[in-house]
């Protein structure tokens, strides 16, 4: 769910000046799963922008403040979301944290880094939604650790239903700034896109595995 329309436009005008989603529904990427994309996401390219980058982080800022109460710890999911989540904890004035995908092999073997001690309220910060399956891992690891998740707060969904379906399972709420819906009305509105490329993009999102340009 994004927060508003106004934000979601923002977010992705934001996003496609910059380069950090692009699409290319002729040439499609090739996703780690060997799905055929025609959109590729990284969200990391916004920390190069100081004027977006600051966007994103006050607009998180100021819906977490809004939420939840100042008494919290700011977890970013490693490692697209180390950035701006150490940005939003900034803003706020709160303490950050950090969940790798799995325990390291050496040292201390941390899974969660920095300082994070049991019963402590949380909100995670993620960079981009795909199928929610390494963004609820990290939830499941600070629930492990004894603390309570509060919701997830994303830059970017794809949308897609196994998401949605897992965040329900999970009883965790997720809100994001944008999602695919209205990225490809603002890729519409400012000729990125053709109308028929915006069908094919539509229907890549509800077969993403089966789908061939």
């Amino acid at each position: 769910m994004v927060f508003n329309q106004k934000i979601a436009q923002q977010t992705a005008e934001s996003l496609l000046q910059i380069n950090a989603i692009k699409l290319n529904p002729k040439n499609p990427f090739i996703w780690a799963s060997g799905w055929q994309s025609p959109i590729y996401c990284d969200n990391r390219v916004a920390l190069s922008y100081p004027k977006v980058r600051t966007y994103l982080s006050q607009v998180l800022a100021e819906e977490i403040k809004n939420q939840f109460q100042n008494d919290i710890v700011i977890a970013g999911v490693a490692t697209g979301a180390i950035g701006i989540g150490m940005l939003v904890a900034q803003e706020l004035g709160l303490p950050f944290i950090y969940v790798r995908p799995e325990p390291k092999k050496h040292g201390r073997k941390n899974q969660i880094e920095g300082k994070l001690e049991p019963n402590k309220k949380v909100v995670v910060i993620e960079d981009l939604i795909s199928t929610g399956k390494s963004s609820l891992n990290a939830v499941k690891a600070l629930e492990a650790s004894g603390n309570k998740i509060l919701g997830m707060l994303a830059l970017f969904t794809y949308g897609f239903p196994e998401a949605s379906h897992a965040f329900d399972q999970a009883n965790l709420k997720l809100q994001t700034l944008c999602d695919y819906n209205h990225l490809l009305k603002v890729a519409l509105e400012q000729n990125k896109i053709t109308e028929k490329e915006a069908q094919n993009l539509s229907e890549w999102r509800k077969n993403p595995a089966q789908w061939t340009p």
